[in-house]
């Protein structure tokens, strides 16, 4: 994936993450495993964003 396509999955994930996070409040998440696999998913797709970018000498966010 390009830099550009990881940074708009890691915006999606977010978007999901308030979802889920939205729904707990309320009630009706039924498996709460899934806000701690979204955040671990964040955490791995910013990784590999500053990876990039360290390699590359530059700023991309």
């Amino acid at each position: 994936m390009s830099s550009e396509e990881l940074i708009k999955k890691a915006d999606d994930l977010k978007g999901e993450l308030f979802n889920l996070r939205f729904r707990l409040a309320t009630g009706q998440l039924d498996n709460p495993q899934s806000i701690k696999m979204v955040k671990k998913d964040i955490a791995r797709i910013k990784t590999i964003i500053r990876e990039r970018q360290l390699q590359e000498g530059k700023e991309i966010i």
